[in-house]
Parts: structure tokens; sequence; C-alpha cells
């Protein structure tokens, strides 16, 4: 295993117009992790993710994968699920497989057929008769169905009951590349932090927070949904300040 992170910012930037998504952020991720990006909606959690699957560019500072700026290469190993559905309507399960097999060197297709019938997802299936937690196990079986080393999952759990998170989780620690970093983001903290190593807290596009699950039990006493609740405390009716989804 690779020995340098495979994903670091350095003094890195994000300007939306006037509003500043991501704040000067420094940070390291190494290998062979699964890491949450934790934050309130509109703290710069999804625009992180998109910077690093070359979706965003910086307004300064750097974002590196695998010690390269997102391109060609990151693309080849990176593995991406967005929080919104990016297929045709129009198209069948084996439709999107076979779309996967040809654009992705490292998909593998029998695995993706194994967990779709685990799933009970036939291959014969239109995506436009999917419900959405159907959707989103498909898009989670297409990501995880590749052999890459790093997975960026956004939201991956937001939008289905607390059963299929259960099974969700389930399906992303047993499918993923066990030399690859998986990363997380996500604010439903009490869902998701059974499965996590390490976690980065994000506030107002800066990160106010970096360690590993362990540390923080042992030297906090509680839970990452207990701290989460501490460090990120609603303010009073009326004092919200304005969130933007970014």
């Amino acid at each position: 295993m690779k020995d340098n992170p495979i994903l670091e910012c350095v003094n890195l930037t994000k300007d939306y117009g006037a509003m500043t998504a991501l704040d000067n952020v420094n940070l390291k991720i190494g290998r062979g992790k699964i890491v949450g990006i934790l934050g309130p909606n509109g703290s710069g959690k999804s625009t992180l993710i998109k910077l690093a699957n070359g979706l965003l560019k910086p307004t300064d500072g750097q974002i590196l994968i695998d010690g390269q700026e997102p391109g060609i290469r990151s693309k080849e190993i990176v593995s991406y699920l967005p929080d919104k559905e990016y297929f045709g309507r129009w198209m069948k399960v084996r439709d999107v497989i076979n779309l996967f097999t040809e654009f992705y060197s490292n998909f593998d297709r029998a695995k993706a057929l194994r967990m779709c019938e685990t799933l009970r997802i036939s291959e014969d299936m239109p995506v436009k008769s999917m419900s959405k937690g159907t959707l989103e196990k498909l898009q989670l079986v297409l990501v995880m169905s590749r052999n890459a080393e790093l997975y960026l999952l956004d939201e991956p759990i937001a939008g289905v009951d607390p059963a299929a998170r259960d099974f969700i989780l389930s399906t992303i620690i047993n499918n993923y590349n066990e030399e690859g970093t998986i990363i997380i983001s996500t604010h439903l903290i009490s869902d998701i932090e059974r499965i996590l190593d390490e976690v980065v807290f994000i506030k107002d596009g800066r990160v106010v927070r970096h360690s590993t699950v362990d540390q923080i039990r042992e030297q906090e006493g509680k839970s990452i949904d207990e701290l989460f609740r501490t460090e990120f405390r609603m303010t009073a009716p009326g004092e919200e300040e304005a969130r933007y989804d970014w």
C-alpha cells in the first residue's frame, strides 16, 4: 500500500461569488480508511466532494488525489456517488451496467450483477419504475463495484428509510477495495458512525476537527453523534444563520 495521502487539501478555498463555501482548508486523508466528512447542511461538505471529483475548480489553493490535481488519472481511481440521480430515466438496469462496463476498466460486472440479485434488482427493470430507495441502491451498486482507490459518497443515506440505511451501510463496508479509502459526506451521524475510522468536522467552510473515532471516544467520553451535537448546536429560533445548498 502506498504511504502518501490519497487526498490532500492545501490552503483550499472555494467561493461562489460573494459566498465562501470552503475557507483555507488544509487536510490529509490516508489509505485503507472509512472517513466521515461531517457537518450541517451548507457547511461545505458537498463542495469538497465535488472538488475532489474534479467537478469544481478551487478558487485558491490545491486539492490533490494521489499527489495529483483531479484529472484523467484521478477519474481512473476515484469512484463517485453523487447526491442526485445521474443516468437516463429511459434506461434499464442492464443498460446502466453495460455503460459502466464499457466506461470503467476497473468495473467488476459480475460483482455488480451479484449485488443486484441480492437486492432483487432485475436487469430488465426500467430506471423510471424504481422507487427512490431502489434507485439509490442501484447507484451504490455501480459505485461499489469498481476496484477504486478512493470512493467519494455524497449523502448516500439521506433519502432512504432507517431499514434501508442499515442495508446500504452493510453494502458499503462489505464491497469496497479494502486498500482503498471511503469518504462519506453526511449530516446523519448516528446512523453512520459505527462504520467510521476517522471523522472530519466542517463548519462554515472550515475544518474544525480531524480525529480518529477512537481518539474522540477516549478523550471526550462521547459518541461521534454526541460530540457533533455539542459542537454544532443550533441557535435559538429567529437566530439561525442563513444556510446554502452547496
